[in-house]
Parts: structure tokens; sequence; C-alpha cells
């Protein structure tokens, strides 16, 4: 049975009758006011451009007729755009296409979702935007009727969320991007947009994964949350290095508050850490660790036999 179409594979398919005999000056083309993507892969994009240099552009840019005569606005492409001007492309393979502003924001918004390096905070703010489009609602209202939707299917409530009309319309969008599904994008994505602002926009930019991001925005004290973040991004750290810190900073805090703590809490304090540590994969300090915990067995052994 022959797949149906979605949007996209049509536009994709008018896209590709249009680029044989259709190109237009690279300088010709304007960005619209409001842009769904924001973030760029530098390296990617460098790629895109070798590849662009060796073999063309594969896939036309989608444009429309901009207010300005001889000049159009592009609705989707913009990463192809960026990657021609890297090539040195005079001009561009495109197809002109007569839009409104809404439907030229649903094309550019379908076409960044279903990218594969878009980046979970793009997608969080594309879907909800693509999801306001398609329900006449502000995209700020999206978030209340998706936790209910969720609600009802988890069984804690019985209002029959997802027997109504935008429900259905929900699911049908989540369907034809194809790319995650409703629960798990209100489950997994809709939190990241609650995290601290300095962290979000970290996010947004591509500059930390949203693990990593995740795991400093725990971190109440915002000083010490800047401070991680900063160093996490600067030194590329590891998840497991974000952690560690994260634990000293508790550890220096309980310190801070107790000036003088047992010597059980500070024990408890260093097996935490240890555990957390790389340190039992360092040849290096393996006999140092041996030497330290030989001591101390003996140590205990000692204080049982007293």
């Amino acid at each position: 049975m022959a797949r149906r179409k979605s949007l996209k594979d049509e536009w994709a398919f008018e896209a590709d009758l249009g680029s044989r005999d259709h190109s237009i000056s690279v300088d010709l083309i304007v960005l619209p006011a409001s842009q769904p993507r924001r973030y760029f892969d530098a390296e990617r994009l460098q790629q895109l451009a070798d590849s662009i240099r060796q073999y063309g552009i594969l896939e036309p840019l989608i444009v429309r007729p901009s207010s300005q005569s001889g000049v159009y606005e592009l609705i989707a492409g913009e990463r192809r755009l960026r990657a021609a001007k890297q090539a040195d492309l005079s001009s561009v393979p495109v197809v002109v296409r007569e839009l409104n502003d809404e439907e030229a924001l649903q094309i550019a918004l379908v076409e960044n979702l279903q990218r594969e390096d878009l980046n979970p905070i793009e997608e969080a703010e594309g879907i909800l935007q693509l999801l306001g489009l398609r329900l006449n609602m502000s995209p700020i209202d999206i978030p209340a009727l998706l936790y209910r939707m969720r609600n009802e299917a988890s069984g804690n409530t019985r209002q029959n969320v997802l027997l109504n009309s935008e429900a259905k319309t929900v699911q049908a969008v989540f369907a034809e991007l194809g790319t995650i599904a409703w629960e798990s994008f209100a489950t997994t994505r809709l939190p990241l947009l609650n995290l601290p602002v300095e962290v979000l926009e970290a996010l947004r930019n591509g500059q930390i994964a949203y693990t990593k991001a995740q795991a400093i925005a725990r971190v109440k004290d915002d000083e010490q949350r800047c401070k991680i973040l900063e160093e996490a991004i600067a030194n590329d750290l590891s998840l497991s290095d974000i952690k560690e810190r994260i634990a000293n900073f508790k550890v220096n805090q309980v310190r801070a508050n107790n000036s003088s703590p047992s010597l059980k809490d500070q024990f408890n304090d260093v097996l935490r850490l240890a555990r957390q540590s790389k340190v039992w994969n360092d040849p290096k300090k393996q006999k140092k660790l041996e030497r330290l915990l030989t001591d101390f067995r003996a140590l205990v052994s000692d204080a049982g036999q007293l």
C-alpha cells in the first residue's frame, strides 16, 4: 500500500520539479523577520558547503516574492543558503511560491522540524509555534493542553480530552512530523523551556547538550550555576565531570555551613566523591589508592579489636 504524501513530501516534490531551470542570485534572497531556526552548527555547515562545491545544491530553496521588487523572501532552506554563500555560489536553485504569512511560517516550521541537527529547544519552540497555528491558539497555551492530554492518557483524569478536536489536531501534527511522539514531547521537551535563562540560552545556541544542561539547572545557587555552565562550555566537560563539580560544590556548602563536620561526615563526603570520580581508571593513581586502602583497612581492623 502506497504511503500517503505528507506536506513535506509535496513541497519537496514541487521543489524538485522547479529546480531544473529556475535559479536566482543569492543577493536577491532576504531572510524573513521571524525565523524558526536560530543556531547552525559551524562544522556541519562547513561540511555542507564542501558538498555543495562538489555536487551543487541537490534540493532547491523555497522562496516567495518580497514586497521589495525583484527580491525574494526565504521560506525554507536557510542552512543551504548559508552554505551556498560559504561555497561562493553566486546563484541557487529555487521554487517561487505565492504564500501568505501563515502559510510561509508553517512551511518554514515543518522544514526546520524535520532536520536531524535541530537542537531540542528549537524543536520544542518550533512545535509549539506550529501547534499554535494549527489550533489557532497562542503557543503559551499549548503546554497546558498537552499536559491535560498526558494526564488522561496515563489514567490520572477522566476529562475526555483525547476525544476533542484539539487533541486530534495535536496527534495529527506529531504524526505528520514523525520526529517525536506527543507523549514524549510533553515529558522530555516541555520541561526544558523552564530551565534557568542562562542555561536555556546556552542550549538554544547549541553550546551544550541538553543532558548536561538539565544537570547544571539543578544547581540552585545562581552564581555557582553560571560558573559551572561557563566552565562546562569552555572546557567541553563531560556529564560525569559536571556532576563531580556539582557534588564538590555541595560538599563545600555543607562545610561552609558547618565549620567542624564530624569525621564520619567527612568520610561520607569523600566516599560520595570517590564513587563519582574517574580516579579508579587512572593507572597512575591506582597504586596510591591501594596503599591508602590498605592503611585504612588496617586502621579499621585495629579499631575493631579494641
